[in-house]
């Protein structure tokens, strides 16, 4: 076994520390630039079916969950359950908020400045007690490593989503068969 290989079996992932987690934040808002950027309004609007998300709604979701949910709800469990609970409603945001009506690249460089800003609060912590807690009324206890180790969970749901629509477009769109790029699990 080399070297590399013993370093990583001496760290069991349940110990992932919060600094690396951070650091995936920060990784990840130049991911979401390179993948949403440059798009057309003719990708960035369309859905594979009428119940699914557009590029410019994931993006709009985006936004609204980095101010309005994980920065948040970190900072309430930081403060152990301190501070205003604020309910939020994603799902319905879609709807209420026009997501459809927005401005793409405005959107887009707000929720990456909101992720900038994340990451330097984040960074700015001096000696966080992520054990740190609040109640949530149906999920229960919720530590502030809890809510950081989700914050970069729904990244990658997201990152998913965002790669499956533009297979989903490309294979819609192009009018070609793309078996030989592989089989597409998305």
């Amino acid at each position: 076994m080399g070297r590399r290989d013993r370093r990583l079996n001496l760290i069991p992932l349940r110990h992932l520390k919060p600094e690396l987690q951070i650091e995936g934040l920060a990784a990840n808002r130049n991911l979401f630039r390179w993948l949403l950027e440059p798009v057309s309004p003719e990708i960035y609007r369309w859905r594979p079916a009428a119940s699914s998300w557009s590029l410019l709604e994931v993006v709009c979701h985006l936004y609204d969950e980095e101010r309005e949910d994980f920065r948040t709800r970190t900072r309430l469990a930081l403060n152990g359950g301190k501070g205003d609970f604020h309910s939020i409603r994603p799902v319905q945001w879609v709807r209420e908020r026009e997501y459809h009506k927005q401005d793409f690249v405005r959107v887009r460089e707000d929720f990456l400045k909101e992720r900038s800003r994340s990451v330097r609060w984040l960074r700015s912590l001096q000696s966080p007690d992520w054990d740190a807690a609040f109640e949530h009324r149906e999920l229960g206890r919720m530590s502030a490593r809890k809510m950081l180790a989700n914050w970069l969970a729904h990244d990658y749901h997201h990152i998913r989503q965002i790669n499956a629509l533009n297979y989903a477009f490309l294979r819609e769109c192009s009018g070609e068969d793309l078996s030989y790029a592989g089989n597409w699990k998305p």
